[in-house]
């Protein structure tokens, strides 16, 4: 069913590519648009993990240089019956996660410096599970792909408004100057509604999963205010300037809007962190500790060399 709706939101945003292109080069300007779209959503499903790892500057690190965190997802992935995720770490003031990859046999987690710092190992923990929860659904290909396609549709539009207006009677296009510069705006806006419609309901279900697979709703739900906060105050530049992106992280890293509506990237924080209480409640005995509590490493919790400043080396 996720396949299903992967590819149904695909056609969605190949069709908006195509609707742009239309209006800004008419009938020649669409089947570009197609042929570059078909292209890019092939591209994509190969290697918009790869791009999106590399955007953010992710480091992948393994049990030589981040023992305990590595170890933690090892468990967490063993508990939730997944295949060993590539772990990666961004250098990132902003605490902040995201998981990627086409499928749970080619994934992986991200967890920024600052998510690091600021959490401790049970809320860790918690954002991990959560990121594989995730994987499990299957939710990192739709996410992954839909940020590739969306961010390209944004900056098709952006071309369109500054060249598709004055060439209208050489490129064909039926919408005229204002049309185009109506239709440059309003194809970015439906794709930015479809990213955040997609995301918003999940990120409930992740949250839900992910307790499941830790034992500690409580934790992951102090992480979701932890992170909250600190989203709020420490800027993510590279989420500023790729916003397509922002609905794969476990909170919005843009603006971190609270509201909960069509035109947010995420749940409310609080209504998130009501339900993971609402859950702590009905699990009541049966929550388990975080994973790997007694594996601390000699250079620090999260490993890393000894003697360098920092849970990841």
């Amino acid at each position: 069913m996720n396949y299903l709706r992967t590819a149904i939101l695909l056609a969605g945003l190949t069709a908006l590519f195509m609707v742009v292109g239309f209006a800004i080069g008419g009938r020649g300007g669409m089947m570009i648009a197609f042929v570059v779209a078909a292209g890019m959503n092939l591209f994509s499903y190969w290697n918009a993990d790869k791009l999106v790892l590399r955007m953010y500057g992710a480091r992948e690190v393994d049990e030589r240089s981040a023992p305990d965190l590595v170890l933690m997802v090892r468990d967490l992935a063993a508990r939730a019956d997944l295949p060993m995720p590539k772990v990666y770490i961004i250098d990132n003031p902003q605490p902040n996660a995201f998981a990627t990859g086409r499928n749970p046999q080619n994934a992986a987690v991200a967890a920024t410096t600052g998510l690091l710092h600021m959490l401790n190992r049970d809320e860790v923990a918690g954002v991990m599970a959560h990121e594989l929860a995730h994987v499990k659904h299957h939710d990192t290909l739709t996410m992954t792909i839909t940020a590739t396609i969306a961010g390209a549709i944004s900056m098709l539009a952006n071309f369109g408004l500054f060249f598709g207006g004055s060439n209208r009677e050489n490129n064909g296009s039926p919408f005229g100057a204002i049309g185009t510069i109506l239709m440059v705006f309003l194809a970015p806006l439906a794709a930015m509604v479809v990213q955040m419609a997609i995301s918003r309901s999940r990120e409930y279900v992740a949250d839900r999963t992910g307790a499941e697979i830790c034992g500690q709703p409580l934790a992951l739900a102090s992480a979701l205010a932890k992170i909250a906060g600190g989203a709020h105050q420490v800027p993510n530049y590279e989420a500023e300037a790729n916003p397509a992106t922002a609905h794969m992280f476990i909170i919005n890293p843009l603006s971190g809007a609270r509201m909960d509506n069509l035109f947010s990237t995420h749940p409310a924080t609080e209504n998130r962190i009501a339900a993971l209480q609402e859950l702590a409640r009905t699990m009541g005995g049966a929550m388990r500790p975080a994973p790997n509590r007694q594996t601390a490493h000699p250079s620090g919790p999260w490993g890393g060399a000894p003697g360098r400043r920092g849970p990841w080396g």
